[in-house]
């Protein structure tokens, strides 16, 4: 049986299923929220199916919704992508907003140049970030919630392309002044100190915890994030180590300074990824390449 939907229906659907909240769905569309329900009501009846279920978490979608949604999103991409060729994304004068899946560290690292660049480049452009770790990433970045993921993740759906960044040593960072930054550092001075652990859980930061325990280093505090860390390392005695672009961002502003440590720890690579569904996307392709030209080597 073939049918007849109105692509405005379908376009409600894509942002009721990406917003997962009636409210916020119409006002990403510009529609009462009437409107959106009136036209839920209308494909409820075409699909014969209740499509999206209020719950405590919002208005979840059935299992029809969840089989459908990806097909109907590429199509939708689609159309897009061919008015977008003949509109082009012109960065000047787009309103357009972008979403991008961070680390906590990638937030301290990317954003404030990000959003700068943005602002000088692109004045009505916004950009916001969502942690990475928080969200189910193939699932966002397929129904286009999130345009980005900037971070060294691991074992990324072949649904995702990619392109690297950078790759960046692991370093240990602490005050100026620290006894470690005076003079050589020998594996038994940096067992010695008194080390802050991240205490994270995602690779690759679980292996280098788990070599700096191997190498006899008992954490004399931890932390699950790494925003804290330089507040704390740059107020005491405490040695930690973490990625390089990390210390070279915090080193200025918090009066610290970074040590190789003595031991052999993995590097991180760090890519920008997007979703192949939107890789032709002129909007989606000039901010992968602002941030490749901004901080790509």
């Amino acid at each position: 049986m073939t049918m007849d939907i109105d692509l405005n229906l379908l376009a409600v659907f894509q942002h009721v299923y990406r917003e997962r909240q009636i409210s916020a769905a119409a006002r990403r569309l510009g529609l009462t929220q009437s409107a959106v329900s009136n036209a839920l009501a209308r494909l409820r009846r075409v699909f014969d199916d209740e499509l999206f279920v209020r719950t405590a978490q919002g208005m979840q979608p059935t299992p029809f919704a969840e089989q459908v949604a990806e097909p109907i999103g590429a199509a939708l991409a689609s159309v897009a992508q061919a008015l977008n060729y003949r509109s082009g994304f012109d960065p000047a004068t787009s309103e357009r907003r972008f979403t991008i899946a961070l680390t906590d560290v990638g937030e301290v690292y990317f954003m404030p140049v990000l959003i700068e660049r943005c602002r000088q480049l692109a004045p009505g452009v916004r950009v916001r970030s969502v942690r990475a770790g928080s969200i189910a990433l193939k699932e966002e970045m397929e129904t286009g919630r999130v345009d980005l993921a900037i971070g060294a993740f691991d074992d990324m759906s072949e649904a995702l392309f990619q392109r690297q960044l950078f790759r960046q040593r692991f370093v240990t960072m602490l005050r100026a002044g620290h006894p470690l930054a005076d003079g050589p550092v020998d594996l038994a001075r940096f067992v010695g100190a008194a080390h802050l652990i991240v205490d994270a859980l995602d690779s690759p930061y679980d292996r280098v915890n788990a070599l700096l325990a191997k190498a006899g280093i008992v954490a004399a505090a931890s932390v699950p994030h790494f925003t804290a860390v330089p507040y704390i390392v740059g107020a005491g005695e405490l040695a930690v180590t973490v990625p390089q672009k990390l210390a070279e961002r915090a080193a200025a502003p918090f009066g610290l300074t970074w040590i190789e440590p003595p031991l052999a720890l993995p590097t991180l690579q760090t890519n920008v990824f997007w979703h192949r569904r939107f890789g032709q996307d002129p909007g989606n392709a000039w901010l992968r390449e602002l941030i490749v030209t901004q901080f790509g080597e």
